[in-house]
């Protein structure tokens, strides 16, 4: 079906024309992907606490030259909720199917936040199909060093806290709950400079029936995405990988952190940009995944 431009706020001039919006049913689990464009096959993964909208800016640029696939994984979005299913083997492998129901088998990938944690279990655990990997803004759990719970000067506490937080089994959700604006608010302030109004839109999506709960069960499932992540560094991927970081985010960590587990990694810090490249750096992102992939 088309998408609905009526009821998703800011887009692009033209790109409900270029796009559209369908629910896959993969048996277990139903994925909603917005696609459109010409070309080899480009996945593209969001990141907490946000979904396939955060890509809205990059999206027509690269669909002159690919077919974009912007997904909501398990538990954002439009997609399904379900109560288990957030490690990164079983994202991962949503991920697998949906990409053979649209009829891809190998295709490239790219990855942001939480994406890019389910993106680097795609690629490892599915070799033979991910062709290129772009990861951006992330630690690796079970691979990057874990952070002090007293941070560096650099690295506020403000960045950070949330990681415990959102563990928690059902406090996290009683205590944000009716306080969506001022958790998640507070969020997109302290990692990046995100508008008021583009906040607004994450905040409302989070307040739909089941969002709020399955945006802590990626970090609830850290306990088995850890080990999970322990065991495919044993073979590092071969293929090519862009590490992106933001300036005033993670920044060069992010390109020490995907060494450990790629032969082939370029890396890319953006200046003037925090967390949430995509939106921050819309024209720098775009042409670096466009010049990487190429």
């Amino acid at each position: 079906m088309g998408l609905d431009v009526r009821a998703v706020p800011q887009l692009p001039d033209g790109f409900g024309e270029r796009f559209r919006s369908g629910r896959y049913d993969l048996g277990d689990v139903t994925l909603h992907a917005v696609t459109g464009g010409d070309g080899p096959p480009l996945l593209l993964v969001g990141g907490w606490p946000q979904f396939w909208w955060q890509w809205r800016k990059i999206m027509p640029r690269l669909a002159e030259d690919y077919t974009v696939i912007a997904v909501d994984p398990r538990g954002f979005g439009d997609s399904d909720k379900p109560e288990t299913g957030y490690d990164s083997v079983t994202a991962a492998g949503d991920l697998a199917r949906l990409m053979t129901v649209l009829g891809h088998e190998r295709f490239r990938v790219v990855g942001h936040d939480v994406g890019m944690i389910i993106s680097y279990a795609l690629a490892a655990d599915h070799r033979d199909r991910v062709t290129g990997l772009v990861l951006a803004e992330a630690a690796l759990p079970g691979i990057s060093d874990v952070p002090s719970i007293i941070p560096a000067a650099n690295r506020p506490v403000e960045a950070l806290w949330h990681f415990m937080f959102n563990r928690l089994d059902s406090l996290n959700e009683r205590l944000v709950e009716g306080r969506e604006d001022l958790y998640f608010g507070e969020q997109f302030r302290t990692k990046g400079t995100m508008p008021e109004d583009v906040i607004a839109v994450y905040v409302d999506a989070l307040r739909r029936p089941g969002a709020l709960h399955a945006s802590f069960q990626y970090y609830r499932a850290l306990d088995r995405t850890i080990p999970q992540n322990v065991e495919r560094a044993r073979t590092p991927l071969a293929i090519p990988v862009l590490a992106v970081g933001g300036a005033g985010s993670r920044g060069a960590s992010v390109a020490a952190d995907v060494r450990k587990v790629a032969g082939q990694v370029t890396e890319l810090v953006i200046d003037d940009c925090g967390h949430y490249v995509a939106e921050e750096a819309p024209e720098n992102f775009t042409a670096a995944i466009l010049d990487f992939l190429a």
